[in-house]
């Protein structure tokens, strides 16, 4: 392979070497649902029977998950893409600072141990650095339930005051519809004493997935995917077994890829509704897509630029900001760009920047300016979605790139490269 940019430190590291240039064909497979299988495991707290989990995607963020709710207490094994948990017996309610830190998922957790034990110790998440997200809206909901919460020194302390031990079902109003508090609070409420009301919820597919399971192991929970959900609580929840649902960031990944590389490639399996923004701002974009029974074929055309505005679901996902830049840095034409999510998910433009593409900030918003192609250079994945956009840009970059940063793509590609050289990419994980 050719190098097209000077050695650097970047390649001295744990990197992918992509040779750019190639075209895709053939099908992308899409894994079960990082977002979702993460709090899906945590929900094992809320039973001392044993929950079975298929679809689940072999990523080192299901592996911190694993080490957490082990110190716990929880019994846990897995096999391909089965993960067994069993809590009969916890033994902690305060997952360790070092496992915690690096996940940030791991807070959600604070939710079922209190429903379960009565009382929590978590210390305040880690997980990619892309902004504030402040854990504020699940402490108020917490308390909304009756629990006494205090936040000291990076821990936050709850605990269920009176003799039974139950929260109490509560109305509660969000400030803003936040995944993980809406899902911290639905698993705290199912065991509650009473009936639970979060208006203004978060309605992600993963919001839903969530209360599905939890319906499955016996709670009473109606209106998940809506603004409103009401949760009856229950004594107890049971055992069972639940997939996880398919993973709309990969799948929406993977369409960049065919997209940048402009390549007709198969997408699949995939539920098309949970990327219904994403699929209207590609056929907006110049691609062709025919949707199937449980895959998308897409079609890329001449590629111009569009203008994207990220918004809780059902709007474009911030997940997608990132790889979809990578794809309109090659479009035709100004594209305009705004975060409204988080406020420090610019990181990949300066990286992009080194490969040619023509982007400028201002405050939250990117104006990009199309370019007819990008080189390689060696380059760094800042966040999980970050380091995505940077294998899509090399995927397609004149040259080599070393796109490091592979800490992150672990965290939520599974497998990456094996699928993308299986559609024909060269690339090849260089561990120094």
């Amino acid at each position: 392979m050719t190098t097209a940019a000077p050695p650097s430190q970047d390649i001295l590291k744990p990197h992918l070497a992509i040779d750019g240039g190639h075209s895709l064909q053939g099908e992308l497979k899409v894994s079960g649902a990082k977002n979702s299988a993460l709090v899906l495991m945590t929900a094992s707290l809320l039973t001392a029977e044993r929950l079975t989990l298929h679809n689940v995607p072999p990523l080192t963020d299901i592996d911190g998950m694993e080490n957490i709710l082990v110190s716990l207490g929880v019994k846990v094994h897995r096999r391909s893409e089965t993960v067994e948990l069993e809590a009969s017996h916890l033994t902690s309610a305060e997952p360790p600072y070092d496992l915690v830190n690096g996940l940030r998922a791991s807070f959600f957790a604070i939710g079922s141990i209190l429903a379960r034990m009565g009382y929590a110790k978590v210390p305040l998440p880690g997980g990619c650095r892309i902004g504030a997200r402040p854990v504020v809206e699940h402490i108020r909901g917490l308390k909304a339930l009756g629990a006494s919460v205090s936040v000291e020194h990076g821990v936050v302390t709850a605990a269920v005051p009176g003799e039974g031990k139950r929260l109490k079902g509560a109305s509660i109003v969000l400030d803003c519809p936040s995944v993980g508090a809406t899902e911290t609070i639905l698993m705290a409420a199912t065991l509650a004493e009473g009936t639970s009301v979060i208006e203004n919820a978060a309605q992600e597919p993963e919001v839903q997935d969530l209360a599905n399971l939890l319906n499955a192991m016996g709670a009473r929970i109606t209106g998940a995917g809506g603004p409103t959900i009401t949760i009856h609580g229950v004594e107890a929840l049971h055992g069972c077994e639940y997939s996880v649902i398919l993973d709309r960031i990969e799948a929406g990944t993977f369409l960049l890829a065919a997209a940048i590389t402009r390549s007709r490639l198969r997408v699949a399996p995939v539920v098309p509704e949970h990327l219904n923004a994403v699929l209207q701002k590609l056929r907006d974009c110049g691609c062709e897509l025919e949707i199937d029974g449980d895959g998308i074929t897409i079609t890329p055309g001449t590629i111009k630029g569009v203008d994207i505005t990220t918004q809780p679901f059902p709007g474009f996902p911030t997940d997608l900001q990132a790889p979809f830049m990578a794809l309109l840095a090659t479009a035709s034409g100004t594209s305009v760009i705004t975060e409204k999510i988080y406020e420090n998910r610019m990181q990949h433009v300066a990286e992009l920047q080194r490969m040619g593409a023509a982007i400028r900030i201002q405050g939250s918003t990117a104006i990009v300016e199309g370019v007819p192609s990008l080189s390689a250079a060696p380059v760094n994945g800042t966040d999980l979605r970050a380091a995505a956009a940077m294998v899509l840009a090399g995927l397609v970059a004149r040259g080599s790139s070393q796109v490091s940063g592979l800490n992150h793509l672990d965290r939520g590609y599974a497998g990456i490269e094996a699928k993308l050289r299986a559609c024909g990419a060269v690339l090849e994980r260089h561990l120094p």
